[in-house]
């Protein structure tokens, strides 16, 4: 069952994670409670959406087995269902999952290192929450892998233990392979290392998980080309993954507690998120590559692996604890343009601006309508 209501979920804080993430859970704890003293203020929530009405999203690792289970068969099950990408548009696009990844590669250059980069997740990881509970029977709210918790070794995450109630762990050893530099080798600010993995996933409910799409740019080795340049023709394989213990360091709770506390205004923040600099992926570029395979490997098809959408729950709970401290003041803050690394220049992003999700098939929203998690077609919290 849905777990409901800002009082639930500051309930939840002191039970269900443990000691490795304290700081971060203090965080949201205040968060939750500046967005509860705000709702109740100002009446931020709109008519459908309550303190009481909320849905509390939660870590992973406090989900019960049956919760697990309930949310695996529903991305198995959206696995399954048709495409509504016509194959006009991606011959690649075989299932009601690949409409996702089809919109992700589509829209990559107008959503990274952009103003409208954290709104636009938020509402893709929505929409993906919402076609899992209407299609095919999720009755939960969307989970988070809380990669501080972790980060000593992602491995040891039941969210990667490769036990049916996981999804699924490490991806067969592939020895040989040499460091990966990143971003570019050109421009080599973190050299990767090979760690336990790299291959096909061989335990776990995703073990025969078939990708279609992809690769557009891809660093990872042993990835067969798309026989399309735009990454949309049909390219069946295995789903491969690293779980990487280096790349993980970026994602330590220091780093997130830095990231929150310590840049005041939405460009420092989002900038220090997402670039690579030298000695550090940032987090959001660290957790990619936590997961490696598909996920890290190529910026445009990441939502191939489905613990893409875990990773970017917790991109997203960052950002609502961040706006949360804010009491107000961080609701409306944009900044950025609307092309990558504003590349070719353009305009600023606006509230104003629209999220066309494609064949995700939901309807479009402005950005002002998904800056609050209490606003729009959105309703839910954290814990």
């Amino acid at each position: 069952m849905k777990t409901r209501g800002l009082a639930a979920a500051l309930l939840l804080i002191g039970d269900c994670r443990s000691k490795p993430s304290a700081q971060i859970n203090s965080l949201v704890a205040e968060a939750l409670s500046n967005l509860h003293a705000q709702a109740t203020a100002s009446e931020l929530s709109n008519s459908s959406c309550t303190a009481d009405t909320a849905v509390v999203r939660r870590e992973w690792s406090t989900l019960s087995e049956p919760q697990r289970r309930n949310y695996i068969d529903a991305v198995l099950c959206l696995g399954k269902k048709p495409a509504k990408t016509p194959a006009a548009i991606a011959a690649g696009a075989k299932s009601r999952y690949d409409d996702f990844v089809v919109t992700h590669i589509q829209q990559t250059r107008t959503i990274h290192f952009t103003g409208n980069f954290l709104a636009w997740h938020r509402y893709y990881v929505w929409a993906y929450e919402h076609a899992l509970r209407s299609e095919c029977g999720y009755e939960g709210s969307h989970p988070y892998y809380n990669w501080a918790q972790w980060a000593e070794d992602p491995r040891k995450s039941p969210l990667f233990d490769g036990s049916d109630t996981s999804l699924s762990g490490d991806g067969a050893y592939i020895p040989g392979r040499n460091a990966t530099c990143v971003p570019t080798d050109a421009s080599c600010f973190v050299r990767l290392e090979p760690a336990d993995g790299g291959g096909c996933l061989n335990t776990g409910p995703f073990k025969n998980w078939t990708i279609n799409l992809g690769p557009v740019q891809t660093v990872w080795p042993n990835i067969p080309l798309n026989p399309q340049s735009n990454g949309l023709g049909y390219n069946p394989r295995c789903l491969s993954r690293e779980l990487n213990p280096q790349a993980s360091q970026s994602t330590t709770e220091e780093r997130v507690i830095s990231l929150i506390l310590d840049h005041a205004d939405i460009a420092s923040f989002q900038d220090t998120m997402q670039y690579v600099v030298p000695g550090d992926l940032g987090i959001h570029g660290g957790g990619h590559y936590t997961i490696g395979g598909d996920a890290g490997g190529d910026l445009f098809n990441s939502p191939a692996d489905p613990a893409f959408f875990m990773h970017h729950a917790m991109i997203d709970l960052v950002w609502w604890t961040w706006q949360s401290l804010g009491f107000g003041s961080r609701d409306d803050a944009l900044a950025g343009t609307i092309t990558f690394m504003n590349n070719p220049p353009s305009r600023n992003t606006t509230l104003r601006d629209v999220i066309d999700l494609g064949y995700v098939a939901v309807p479009n929203v402005t950005i002002a309508e998904v800056m609050s998690t209490l606003g729009g077609p959105l309703c839910y919290v954290y814990a």
